[in-house]
């Protein structure tokens, strides 16, 4: 069955019969969007942490050292840089460790960005952590690499290959999880001031089973110690039936207090300038990104983020996990209650 290997007698595994302050966890991407709550959670299940970030972290470099050592109190934090091997050995891997939790992604989506983070630097901190004596590694993958038309997505397919080629030796857990709340809450702010919401199709093309980010930091820390989650491909969604575009719209003008009001947009529209940009970029080499986020805005415009059934060549929603006790409404009543601080979209808008 795909997603399950054949799990071996595991040699190196007897961290999961220690106590949690006894196993050394390390997290990378500790300062993004999820990776932030995973430190968070791991910490307040008593593990001993380390949380690995740049120099300058957050979008746009915002952080310094001083603010993220804030943030993670009851934590170790160290920097150093995920792209250089030598950084890893220094200021990561210097001691043994146990656990590795890889929260990286690619912060803008672009074509070498997208493999020099999804793939090279993640596989740098796998290799670097082999050699530290790392037993379990668990990787936050997505669930769109399913249809792999992205170069992020080949990016992430690459380095999960990795992971299974060597589990006899270290263990997996990969976690592909569906839309994060902050990427359907692109439109609050628009819809509050008086804009539609606007939808491609008929808004039944594409729906989702959102999560949360706590509830997904939740469930990645389950994935360190959870025998049941060893050597496995693990999609995982939020609590409740999936979401379609058009049902994520009227929960927003329901947490706004106001009347339903959709504009339905040919999804056809955005197939002659993601086509021409895909053209011009073979010629011309710096277009390339404009390109890949083209097609990013299209691949989602169009393609539900549940579980792809390959036999039935449909999305399942019910073959789609749940998991977590937040939800859509609640999220959107929070946003329009606070705003939209915490929930930054990335460097380039589109995560």
């Amino acid at each position: 069955m795909d997603g399950v290997d054949p799990m071996p007698m595991l040699l190196n595994d007897d961290f999961r019969d220690r106590s949690p302050d006894q196993v050394r966890v390390v997290v990378f991407g500790a300062t993004g969007y999820i990776g932030r709550f995973v430190v968070k959670e791991l910490i307040a299940r008593g593990y001993d942490v380390v949380a690995f970030a740049r120099e300058r972290s957050g979008v746009g470099g915002r952080q310094d050292q001083d603010s993220v050592r804030a943030d993670f109190a009851g934590a170790e934090v160290r920097f150093g840089d995920v792209t250089k091997v030598d950084s890893l050995a220094r200021n990561a891997f210097d001691h043994p460790v146990d656990v590795v939790v890889s929260c990286l992604a690619s912060r803008t989506g672009g074509r070498k960005d997208s493999w020099a983070i999804d793939y090279e630097a993640t596989f740098n901190t796998y290799q670097q952590g082999r050699k530290a004596g790392l037993s379990h590694f668990v990787l936050l993958s997505a669930i769109c690499v399913q249809k792999p038309l992205l170069e992020f997505q080949k990016a992430k397919l690459a380095l999960e290959a990795e992971l299974r080629k060597g589990a006899s030796e270290v263990s997996y857990s990969i976690v592909r999880p569906t839309a994060f709340f902050k990427s359907l809450g692109a439109q609050v702010e628009s819809c509050r001031k008086g804009a539609p919401y606007v939808m491609f199709g008929d808004g039944e093309l594409a729906s989702c089973k959102p999560i949360s980010e706590s509830d997904l930091a939740s469930y990645i820390c389950d994935c360190v110690i959870d025998q049941n989650k060893i050597n496995q491909i693990l999609p995982i969604g939020g609590p409740g039936e999936a979401l379609s575009a058009r049902q994520q719209g009227e929960l927003l003008f329901r947490a706004l207090g106001k009347k339903p009001w959709m504009i339905s947009l040919p999804i056809a529209l955005m197939d002659v300038p993601v086509g021409c940009l895909e053209f011009l970029s073979g010629k011309f080499p710096s277009l390339e990104d404009t390109a890949e986020f083209g097609k990013i805005g299209r691949y989602y415009a169009g393609e539900s983020m549940l579980v792809w059934d390959e036999q039935r060549q449909q999305y399942d929603s019910a073959a789609t996990p749940s998991y977590g006790k937040d939800t859509l409404e609640q999220f959107f009543e929070r946003v329009v209650r606070d705003g939209m601080d915490g929930q930054d979209l990335g460097d380039a808008a589109l995560f």
